[in-house]
């Protein structure tokens, strides 16, 4: 029989090199308990960790991943998933993250700008169903408002605005 229901995505990890949490997120009563948790992210590390592929069965369920310098993106979703959904999840959640992170996907930043990659989690997966699968518009849904206008092109300025950057700048290399 045909799994037609919405809730696709049975976890969402982000773990460290080394296989050490940086974000889980777990959809559903599988893993119910921290120790079954840590179990399962241990065993998926270490099948993944020198593996060069992007989707593998693991545990009865079906795992996509993707790495970057430091860290592991995986999705879990049921046997019975279709992998091109949850590969179109992962990969508008990463480029989402990436976006925000302005193309800086390592551990560290994860880790200093944490808020916005759980928002943009969030934005992507609630409670195991795909809300979105376009990038940017997680990351302009998760994203601040800029007050400040440095990245606007001189050119495109006002007078005021122009000299407001050239003001501010001044003034921070004056203070280094």
């Amino acid at each position: 029989m045909v799994n037609l229901s919405l809730y696709s995505v049975k976890a969402v990890l982000l773990l460290d090199a080394e296989g050490n949490r940086v974000l889980t997120k777990y959809y559903g009563s599988e893993y119910s308990n921290l120790k079954e948790q840590k179990a399962f992210e241990k065993g998926l590390f270490d099948k993944t960790k020198r593996a060069q592929g992007e989707v593998i069965l693991y545990d009865n369920q079906v795992v996509l991943y993707r790495s970057n310098i430091d860290i592991f993106f995986y999705v879990v979703g049921s046997i019975e998933e279709n992998e091109l959904i949850l590969l179109s999840m992962l990969n508008a959640f990463y480029d989402a993250v990436s976006t925000l992170l302005r193309f800086q996907v390592e551990k560290r930043s994860i880790l200093d700008n944490l808020d916005l990659v759980v928002l943009c989690l969030d934005e992507t997966v609630d409670g195991g169903i795909i809300l979105e699968t376009d990038a940017n518009a997680i990351a302009n849904r998760v994203s601040k408002p800029r007050l400040d206008v440095v990245d606007i092109p001189l050119s495109e300025q006002t007078l005021m605005q122009a000299y407001k950057t050239a003001k501010d700048r001044f003034a921070s290399q004056l203070l280094r």
